[in-house]
């Protein structure tokens, strides 16, 4: 019995995420169809009602509030049985009070914002709110699952130095480039460059005005592409020693090139709203890789690796091409 339940959390944790991922995809819908005043300044209602009549804008908004709903149920539930089977892991005893912490972060943003008048500054923090919140959820998912699988004890083989505050770094660069990305959009600044990769056929447009901030989110963005092409190689290096890392920094480099043609729709297209779409689920599930990657840097728990009987290993300075030859 306490097996069959085990697994249900599992899947119900697996349809979290996917919960997370649609509110995500539901609040960009939102923003990129000027929705956010679908519901007037009411909420929890809509309009003064628990259940509104239907305009476009007012389906949209009312339809993301109420799939945020149901997801902070689930997010609960989850919570609450990660922590009934998983809770001996230190791993578990931290993401599962963050999922809860950004849910009710992340309702408040939202609430606030429709409420009082808020700042583009807020708005952007309130998508970079919601990712945070999808990787707790994500990292949760996949802890519970891969402790069964075995693949969570791949952590135990050590990284080279500075391997560890190289992934993490690039990720906290990420969460910059991300709410960069954001703020031009809540800025209304998206169309300042109509051509791509140039800005106004111009190399270098300066970091004035709206077409400032375009411009210096695509250089942070191409900064982070050249970064994360840099992590990629050294995790294809250390794919016999660290395949856990090498398919996650393969999925973190094609999802960031796909957002950034997805990006490049956005502008050729005139802000059609697919691609708008595309633009930030994309840049969501690169996001989700690269604290994945963080997760993965970090050594399991000490009493997780003396129970398996696993005893303290030094890390390499460096993996060295031969290293990564077993047999030659």
């Amino acid at each position: 019995m306490q097996a069959r339940l085990r697994s249900g959390v599992k899947w119900l944790a697996a349809v979290t995420t996917v919960g997370m991922f649609i509110v995500l995809v539901m609040g960009s819908t939102v923003t990129n169809t000027g929705s956010a005043a679908g519901c007037g300044a009411d909420w929890p209602l809509c309009n003064g009602q628990f259940i509104p009549e239907f305009a476009v804008h007012t389906a949209i908004e009312f339809s993301h509030r109420a799939v945020t709903g149901l997801e902070g149920l689930l997010i609960i539930a989850t919570s609450v049985g990660v922590l009934l089977f998983w809770r001996r892991r230190r791993e578990a005893q931290v993401l599962a009070p963050l999922m809860i912490f950004f849910l009710f972060l992340q309702a408040g943003l939202g609430a606030l914002a429709v409420k009082y008048s808020t700042s583009s500054t807020i708005l952007a923090l309130h998508f970079g709110i919601s990712l945070m919140a999808f990787a707790s959820i994500l990292l949760t998912t996949l802890l519970i699952w891969q402790i069964d699988n075995g693949v969570d004890a791949l952590r135990d083989r050590p990284l080279p130095r500075g391997a560890r505050w190289g992934i993490w770094g690039l990720t906290v660069y990420t969460y910059g480039v991300v709410y960069l990305g954001a703020y031009v959009n809540h800025t209304n600044a998206s169309l300042a460059c109509l051509d791509w990769p140039l800005c106004q056929g111009s190399v270098f447009p300066g970091f004035t005005g709206p077409v400032g901030v375009v411009f210096s989110h695509r250089l942070a963005a191409a900064i982070l592409t050249l970064g994360a092409g840099g992590l990629v190689a050294w995790c294809w290096r250390a794919r016999a020693r660290r395949p856990d890392l090498c398919w996650a920094g393969l999925i973190a480099i094609v999802t960031l090139l796909g957002q950034s043609a997805a990006g490049a729709a956005v502008v050729f297209s005139r802000l059609n709203l697919f691609s708008a779409l595309a633009h930030g689920a994309i840049v969501t599930l690169f996001f989700g890789a690269m604290t994945y990657l963080c997760l993965h840097s970090l050594p399991r728990p000490r009493a997780v690796r003396q129970q398996a009987g696993i005893a303290p290993e030094p890390a390499p300075p460096v993996y060295a091409p031969r290293e990564t030859r077993v047999g030659v």
